[in-house]
């Protein structure tokens, strides 16, 4: 998995391999386990680039920053001031997932488990947004710490969205489950419309979904912070924990977002801290207006074990 342009950059610890591309959007390349019931060849926990497409919905995972998912109505109001967004991928008819998984970010190890990629974004491409932010990635003894901090350089308050957005393996059996209240339904476009508690079929997280059957484009509220998906092919089971859940706001501040598409060899469950078009809901929820120098933090832990009836 290689590429002239776009070189990998490698951190390999507990067992785990994690590829890096700062100069891809700060994008992860690959993050596989060496599963001992594989002989050499270890298991990707995010589907991994394949080292070649500049398209960076095909690498493993990415950051969203300094706000997530699509922001509708040409831009939005804050204090009283409009700001426009454009459109910013190719066949989105709005700016999605904010502006840093199109910039290059620079990387540095700092330690033998840990590498960090920073980026200072000044109005991108005409963005209203001036901010630092810094990932984190430390490979601990089953898994992976991960961590998104970001801090606002502009002179005026604005407000501000996180979200890591990882591209998981599906087997055939693969199943994601998490603790959520209500999802927000949407209609022709991801732009939600109604917030409801009844799932429908085949939606529940609570009581766990298939990673296979039509298409979930949509975010879901009241997470409880934590999140567990099974490989049964595979004996394994990966979870993720949100360790600041209780000083966050607990499930009222926590969100979650599944894209399942119809096809393909992989789907997404994202944690986020706002929900869809959160800029145009009342109360901007999970949005956090930062004034200058004020910081912001999305931390995840990932855990990777062997499953119970695997």
């Amino acid at each position: 998995m290689t590429s002239e342009n776009h070189p990998i950059v490698w951190l390999h610890r507990c067992g785990q391999h994690l590829g890096l591309v700062p100069s891809l959007g700060g994008s992860v390349a690959a993050w596989q386990f060496d599963h001992p019931r594989q002989r050499g060849e270890p298991v990707d926990l995010w589907r991994p680039w394949d080292g070649h497409s500049l398209d960076l919905y095909r690498m493993a995972s990415f950051a969203m920053v300094p706000w997530s998912n699509r922001i509708s109505g040409g831009g939005f109001e804050h204090e009283g001031v409009f700001h426009a967004m454009a459109p910013n991928r190719a066949g989105e008819p709005y700016p999605i997932h904010g502006d840093g998984w199109l910039q290059p970010w620079a990387l540095e190890q700092t330690a033998e488990d840990t590498v960090r990629m920073y980026l200072r974004s000044h109005c991108f491409n005409g963005s209203p947004y001036h901010y630092e932010c810094t990932q984190t990635f430390r490979l601990v003894d089953g898994g992976l710490d991960q961590e998104v901090q970001i801090r606002h350089l502009g002179e005026s308050p604005m407000p501000y969205g996180l979200g890591l957005h990882p591209w998981f393996p599906r087997t055939p059996a693969t199943r994601v489950t998490a603790p959520v209240d209500t999802v927000w339904l949407c209609g022709a476009d991801p732009i939600p419309t109604v917030q409801t508690r009844s799932f429908p079929e085949g939606w529940d997280l609570n009581a766990g979904i298939s990673a296979h059957g039509s298409l979930i484009d949509n975010a879901y509220t009241g997470w409880a912070g934590h999140a567990c998906i099974d490989w049964p092919e595979m004996g394994l089971q990966l979870t993720a924990r949100m360790p600041d859940f209780d000083h966050d706001g607990g499930a009222a501040a926590h969100y979650c977002l599944v894209y399942r598409p119809p096809q393909g060899p992989a789907f997404c469950f994202e944690p986020i801290t706002q929900p869809i078009d959160a800029f145009h809901q009342p109360g901007q929820p999970g949005l956090r207006s930062l004034a200058y120098g004020e910081e912001a933090a999305l931390r995840v832990q990932w855990r990777v074990q062997p499953l119970a009836s695997g």
